[in-house]
């Protein structure tokens, strides 16, 4: 099983820089980010993992900035987002974003996608929140639209284009994405209209979800590869990783504690037996 990484990146922890270049040293197979643009005060949302809301939320790095310094001192490392909050973006820029990325790190970034659980922050970004996921998968149409090889546009209800020269391109021609959320036909209906596969969080009962991601795959007449599966923010075992492998889990994201070198450094070190 490839072993890649996630962590709230911040301007307190260990630097993008060091750590991509700890993580392809030691043979882990990729580095993906979170992001959030900022975390308004009123706190009006319950944060979804209970008690206060962890401080390194307000303070992440740009993902895309960070993973493009990570790119620049990297040769082999996978390059991704645990999660983009596409909903929150225009969609021209950010296709235009990840096409670089992609195009200048050698084919080497994945996109994964999530719909946010921060009303407050998403209101300021004029997200009506009911239909975020409809503006989702509005803004990939667009983002596929230009990273199309002729000119293609896209209109739709909450995000158009039209046909336009965009480059660069990705480098393999698109780029890989996988969507994030809990397991249900919600999710999977978004994945199997647009994604690659899914990003579940943990990896806990997938025994369960995965017949069921696979059932809806099939129904959607998507083929002849079944969907990827790639958890993450995973609190590695050696049961749990077997476990995972078992049911044909190829690619999980460990999580790595928000600090700095020296603690990273050491958790780098311990996750190392299970590569």
């Amino acid at each position: 099983m490839r072993i890649a990484a996630t962590i709230f990146l911040t301007d307190e922890t260990i630097t993008p820089v060091r750590l991509a270049q700890e993580l392809e040293q030691r043979g882990f197979a990729g580095l993906y980010l979170p992001e959030h643009t900022h975390i308004p005060v009123s706190r009006a949302t319950p944060y979804p993992g209970g008690g206060p809301l962890p401080p390194e939320y307000g303070r992440t790095l740009d993902a895309l900035g960070a993973l493009s310094a990570a790119a620049a001192v990297t040769r082999t490392l996978e390059l991704g987002t645990a999660i983009t909050l596409v909903a929150q973006h225009d969609p021209i820029v950010l296709a235009k974003q990840i096409a670089t990325l992609d195009h200048l790190s050698g084919g080497r970034f994945t996109l994964g996608i999530g719909f946010g659980w921060n009303r407050e922050e998403a209101a300021d970004h004029g997200v009506a929140w009911e239909r975020r996921r409809a503006s989702v998968r509005d803004r990939m149409a667009v983002m596929r639209a230009l990273w199309a090889p002729e000119p293609t546009g896209h209109s739709g209800d909450f995000a158009s284009v039209q046909a336009s020269h965009a480059h660069p391109k990705p480098a393999g021609g698109t780029v890989r994405t996988l969507v994030g959320g809990a397991a249900g036909p919600r999710t999977f209906s978004q994945v199997t209209g647009y994604a690659d596969g899914w990003m579940p969080i943990g990896g806990g009962g997938l025994a369960e979800a995965l017949p069921q991601l696979l059932a809806a795959w099939q129904e959607a007449g998507r083929g002849p590869k079944d969907p990827v599966v790639v958890p993450t923010a995973v609190h590695p075992s050696a049961g749990k990783l077997a476990r995972l492998g078992d049911l044909g889990v190829e690619e999980a994201i460990v999580q790595l504690p928000t600090a700095g070198p020296d603690e990273v450094l050491r958790t780098l070190d311990d996750y190392a037996q299970y590569l």
